[in-house]
């Protein structure tokens, strides 16, 4: 079954079909949208970082502020991807998958924005009076594909088991037990009621959790990563040159590495940039819905701030630290040893921080997978089963912290591609309406729309 899996992920979900439309969709929608995330960079940070610490606009409609929206957003894509995922890419894909991962994450910002304003824009409230909102609701409410929109559900829900799961747990239970020696079971136990603890209090209490968790936990990882490198800064030079160099022509085996072509290069570069920062899978949207925002197009500013925040910066200064290193030639070491070690050879005490920031990442992502997946099985189901997806997802926490996950892996980048094919192909059908509240937004971004942010109500308004 491995076997079966890992050939779908090689040749066809993260093989060139999937390059082909994940860049190309993004390419599309760069065009479509005149390059606006670019050409505008000055309207994008000020409509985003600039705004953090102002006071909030009450005058809008939604349950959480934008900011708390990135950051449940972030909480799910600054997770193990950014230590751990990266060292796997550059130990099996060599040093020029990161060349890759950084076009995929340029095209990533453009699509992020696309389908984060799509989704506050066919928005809508449920039973609970809470809005909910993503690819579902836009592919079901703007193109009526509502069998598309429950086919992406089921893919959300099966992902969520793995990349917003196991995966994450895994790598938790690894890491303390590598640095602290703490038993697998102990810290499934405490990290599975950890998760309970939080997820029983909906969106707001996620969205409260991560608003403090993730500025905390990047700002830490962030200046170790920067004392590394600082330590190691004679080596940048050297790191850049076969980041670039190697993204044409593969790596040649050195060390104990075997060697990539260009193809595969491209591939697991992709592969871990959508892995990370998530744009094109239509899951971070799902959280940004419930943003309190007075425009659509203005939250879609946030998530191309958000893959820009997780991919070009984060991301790029794990891999910085792991080619500095020289370890990434070690066939030795597998991605968590690999960051383990590379902080460790560089100031005492290193891996000790890599550890936490796996936890406090890994935390952070499994919390903000758990909303999305019930708003998607919310779609398909109804509130009903959620108590019972509740239990079974706090179930599987401790079962990934206890039990190999190497086919979890593998299931987790089928489900991620899977989810990605409707989200994408949607994309491209609402272009045009992408295009008319992008142009809206940006003539006008100073201007404070009404308080109904749906697509409908802002053509009522324009007439």
């Amino acid at each position: 079954m491995l076997k079966l899996i890992e050939w779908l992920n090689s040749n066809i979900i993260w093989g060139l079909p999937m390059l082909v439309l994940m860049l190309g969709t993004g390419l599309f929608l760069l065009i479509r949208t005149k390059g606006v995330i670019f050409t505008r960079f000055g309207t994008v940070m000020g409509n985003t970082l600039k705004t953090i610490f102002k006071k909030q606009n009450n005058d809008v409609e939604g349950m959480i502020t934008p900011f708390q929206a990135v950051c449940t957003a972030l909480a799910a894509t600054v997770g193990t991807g950014n230590i751990v995922g990266i060292a796997i890419a550059i130990s099996v894909g060599g040093p020029g998958s990161i060349f890759w991962m950084w076009i995929c994450a340029l095209l990533g910002m453009v699509t992020k924005f696309c389908e984060t304003t799509l989704a506050v824009a066919y928005r809508e409230k449920n039973e609970n009076g809470d809005y909910v909102g993503g690819p579902m609701y836009y592919i079901s409410r703007g193109l009526g594909w509502k069998k598309t929109a429950a086919i992406f559900c089921v893919f959300a829900v099966l992902a969520s088991f793995g990349v917003g799961n196991m995966v994450q747990a895994n790598a938790v239970s690894g890491g303390l037990e590598a640095s602290f020696h703490i038993s697998t079971y102990v810290t499934g136990i405490i990290l599975a009621a950890l998760v309970c603890l939080v997820i029983i209090g909906g969106i707001k209490r996620i969205s409260a959790v991560a608003e403090k968790l993730v500025p905390f936990m990047a700002l830490l990882y962030i200046v170790a990563s920067v004392v590394v490198l600082v330590i190691n800064a004679q080596e940048i030079p050297a790191a850049l040159k076969l980041i670039v160099g190697d993204a044409f022509t593969g790596t040649a085996a050195v060390g104990g590495f075997a060697g990539s072509t260009m193809l595969y290069t491209a591939r697991i570069g992709v592969a871990r940039g959508v892995f990370t920062n998530e744009a094109g899978l239509g899951s971070a949207p799902i959280a940004h819905a419930s943003a309190n925002t007075d425009h659509p197009a203005r939250q879609g500013c946030w998530g191309a701030f958000e893959v820009f925040f997780d991919t070009i910066v984060m991301c790029t200064i794990t891999a910085l630290v792991v080619i500095t290193s020289g370890l990434w030639t070690d066939s030795s070491l597998d991605g968590t040893e690999l960051s383990l070690t590379a902080f460790r050879n560089a100031i005492p005490g290193g891996e000790y921080i890599v550890s936490i920031g796996i936890v406090l990442f890994a935390f952070a992502t499994i919390i903000a997978w758990y909303y999305y997946a019930e708003k998607a099985l919310e779609y398909i189901a109804g509130a009903a089963i959620i108590k019972l997806y509740k239990v079974v997802f706090v179930v599987l926490v401790f079962i990934g912290c206890v039990a190999e996950v190497d086919v979890v892996w593998e299931l987790a980048d089928l489900f991620n591609g899977l989810m990605a094919i409707p989200n994408l192909i949607a994309l491209v059908a609402l272009s045009a309406t992408i295009v008319k509240l992008t142009k809206d937004f940006f003539d006008n971004s100073k201007t404070i729309r009404p308080r109904d942010t749906s697509f409908a109500s802002f053509l009522e308004f324009k007439k």
